[in-house]
């Protein structure tokens, strides 16, 4: 059960936009709503759940309750961890609205191994499977599924998301990778969407031990990823995430300015809506 102090607001703005290009929400963590000119809606990575204490420790709001997603067209997850394919913040999507969930071997194995289609009113049809090097069309949305760099992992895959208006990249959890440079060749990126946090300490799974943990990329590696993939507008996200692993955008200004990619640094925070 996900309850968030923020009401339904969120959902009801992106179902009542109207975008003249092409609208993003930032849910926190990794997760986002997209919405085009002709009114289709993806979701990725939304998660709404709060962690687990005292590992995993969420220090933002939940921002609305899945429930009262009524518009969406398809939801990508971009790996099997917790805070990115979650039955609880995603099978209502899946049952309310009769989206596809679009995701790779190892989150479908996790949606199936969570019984969604059991604790949901969700259809194994709604699972679609897809690997590097795949293209989905997702009403006026082409998206390309290329190989990412994130050794935390088991499967993770980013996104290429092309539209009339332009180009986004969503990189899931990435670090720099050796296919960054080829896949800036090919897309012109107007929006690069990187993970980005601080090392710090987390409870081991079995043992509660503190464990130095490094889980996104930092300062100088959000940066190369971002010039690798020749971005225009690089947007930073999970900073604001977990206790412990939490780090500050606006420290990149720094960092970007003597680089021609990335152009310009967009930060957004939890509820912002964004163009491309």
């Amino acid at each position: 059960m996900v309850h968030s102090d923020w009401g339904d607001w969120l959902p009801r703005a992106v179902a009542d936009a109207d975008p003249e290009t092409v609208s993003l929400w930032y849910l926190g963590c990794n997760g986002f709503a997209i919405k085009g000119s002709n009114g289709t809606v993806l979701w990725i990575d939304p998660y709404l759940g709060t962690g687990n204490p005292p590992r995993t420790i969420r220090m933002i709001p939940v921002p609305f309750d899945p429930e009262d997603v009524t518009v969406a067209d398809a939801v990508f997850a971009t790996h099997e961890h917790t805070d990115h394919t979650h039955g609880p913040s995603q099978a209502p999507i899946l049952a309310n609205t009769d989206a596809e969930f679009i995701a790779p071997d190892d989150s479908i194995a996790v949606a199936r191994g969570e019984n969604w289609t059991d604790r949901w009113d969700v259809s194994a049809d709604q699972f679609t499977e897809i690997q590097e090097g795949d293209t989905v069309r997702v009403g006026e949305f082409s998206v390309d599924i290329v190989e990412v760099n994130d050794p935390d992992a088991t499967h993770p895959v980013g996104y290429v998301i092309e539209h009339d208006s332009g180009t986004i990249f969503h990189g899931g959890d990435t670090k720099p990778a050796g296919t960054f440079d080829e896949i800036g060749d090919q897309y012109d990126i107007d929006l690069g969407i990187l993970a980005f946090g601080s090392a710090g300490t987390v409870p081991d799974k079995e043992t509660g031990a503190p464990q130095y943990t490094t889980w996104y990329a930092d300062e100088n590696g959000i940066v190369e990823a971002a010039r690798a993939l020749d971005v225009d507008r690089l947007l930073p996200t999970h900073w604001d995430m977990w206790k412990g692993l939490t780090a500050d955008p606006t420290a990149l200004h720094s960092h970007v300015r003597s680089f021609e990619h990335p152009r310009s640094l967009r930060i957004v925070e939890i509820g912002d809506r964004t163009e491309l």
